[in-house]
C-alpha cells in the first residue's frame, strides 16, 4: 500500500488519489461521492470543502482527521476500523449518516447538521455539541453521560432509554427529553 505524507490534493491532482496510508495530508474541494475509501488509513489529516456523500467507509481509518465545511450525506462511520477513531467535524452536513454503535469519545462536533442521523449504541459521552441540529435524529440505548446539548437544537433523546446522567442542557432545549411523554409544555 502507498504511503503520501504532507501532500495537498485538490481537483487538479485528484486522479493521484489511490489506496494507501495518508499522513498530514490536506484534500481540499474534492468530490468524493460514491468513492470507495475501503482500506484508507487517514492521520492527522484534513478534507476541506469536500463532497463524500455516499462514500463507502469499509475498514477506513479515521485517526485525527478533520472535516471543514463538508458535505457528508448516508456515511456508514460503523463501518470504520474503530482503532484510534477520531474526527473534529465544523461546519458541515453529515444527515442520513449512521453511527450505531460507533465510539465517538475522542471526537468533536460544531455546527453540524445530524438530520435523521442513527445514533443507537453510539457513545457520546462528554461530547461538547456546540450548535448541532439534531432533527429526526434516532437516540436508542446511546451513552450521552456528561455531554453537552446547551447549544444543540432539534433533538428528541428518551432519557429512559439513554444514559444521560450528567449531560448538560438549556431551558430552551430540555422540551427535546420530554417528548417521549407527550407532555405539553407552554
Amino acid at each position: 500500500m502507498k504511503s503520501f505524507f504532507d501532500q495537498q490534493f485538490s481537483p487538479s491532482n485528484f486522479s493521484e488519489i489511490e489506496k494507501g496510508d495518508f499522513d498530514q495530508c490536506v484534500f481540499e474541494n474534492c468530490d468524493f461521492s460514491d468513492f470507495n475509501f475501503s482500506g484508507y488509513k487517514f492521520s492527522e489529516s484534513r478534507f476541506v470543502n469536500c463532497n463524500l456523500s455516499l462514500a463507502k467507509l469499509g475498514d477506513t481509518a479515521f485517526r485525527d482527521v478533520e472535516f471543514v465545511e463538508c458535505k457528508m450525506l448516508g456515511l456508514h462511520f460503523e463501518d470504520c476500523n474503530d482503532f484510534g477513531f477520531s474526527i473534529d467535524v465544523k461546519h458541515s452536513v453529515l444527515n442520513h449518516s449512521s453511527f450505531y454503535q460507533v465510539d465517538l469519545r475522542k471526537s468533536k462536533f460544531k455546527n453540524v447538521d445530524f438530520h435523521e442521523c442513527e445514533f443507537a449504541e453510539a457513545n457520546l459521552s462528554k461530547l461538547i455539541l456546540a450548535d448541532c441540529r439534531f432533527d429526526h435524529a434516532h437516540f436508542e440505548r446511546s451513552i450521552l453521560e456528561a455531554a453537552d446539548f446547551r447549544s444543540a437544537s432539534g433533538f428528541s433523546i428518551n432519557p429512559v432509554d439513554n444514559s444521560i446522567k450528567k449531560s448538560k442542557f438549556s431551558r430552551e432545549n430540555i422540551s427535546g427529553l420530554l417528548d417521549v411523554f407527550d407532555i405539553n409544555i407552554e
